[in-house]
């Protein structure tokens, strides 16, 4: 009786996400999930750009909704940015200032760093850890070079060594771990849906 309580409320669920209403739900849910990890900022004095979780709810959502769903709920996040909902790290201005100062490449690259950590990850032939793991890695690959390349555009009296230091090298060790977390939350997931 409990296995099938159980299996019923997975199939309501499956049904469910499967809607265009469910999927829209889902969708908002998953903004608010960035918009709550965007919120777990820490700013450093020698940067514009402050130590944050975003990156690893960017990947979650990518893993979770693929490479087109993450497109366009990341793309849904941008839009309430700019709209000027408090999504965005409290340390910035808001809104589309935000998006246009030192860490707008960063945030305007969330949605290509969603469809790549899905795309990548559903489309390699291995176990799925393996898979979400180079997936993740491209993704905040793509990540580092878009946030890097706007902040020297922005800050052009900026040296590439310079940039490096503040847009990409203190970074590196939180992204892995991130980048292993949200692997790891995926192919437990995966395989738990699977049993």
């Amino acid at each position: 009786m409990q296995t099938t309580a159980s299996s019923l409320r997975a199939t309501t669920f499956e049904d469910f996400s499967t809607t265009l209403p469910g999927r829209i739900v889902l969708g908002l849910a998953a903004t608010v999930a960035v918009a709550l990890a965007a919120h777990v900022s820490i700013p450093l004095w020698f940067t514009p750009v402050p130590l944050i979780m975003t990156p690893l709810a960017v990947l979650g959502v990518g893993l979770a909704f693929g490479p087109v769903g993450g497109f366009m709920v990341m793309m849904a996040y941008l839009a309430e940015g700019a709209m000027g909902l408090p999504v965005f790290s409290p340390g910035g201005l808001g809104g589309v200032a935000q998006m246009c100062g030192p860490t707008g490449g960063y945030l305007m690259s969330y949605p290509l760093v969603a469809a790549i950590a899905g795309g990548l990850t559903r489309a390699l032939p291995i176990p799925r850890f393996l898979a979400a793991l180079i997936g993740c890695t491209a993704a905040v690959a793509v990540l580092f070079a878009l946030g890097a390349t706007w902040l020297a555009h922005i800050v052009p009296a900026l040296s590439a060594k310079a940039v490096w230091i503040e847009a990409v090298a203190p970074f590196l060790p939180g992204e892995a771990v991130k980048v292993l977390a949200a692997s790891g939350i995926y192919s437990t997931l995966q395989r738990a849906r699977r049993a």
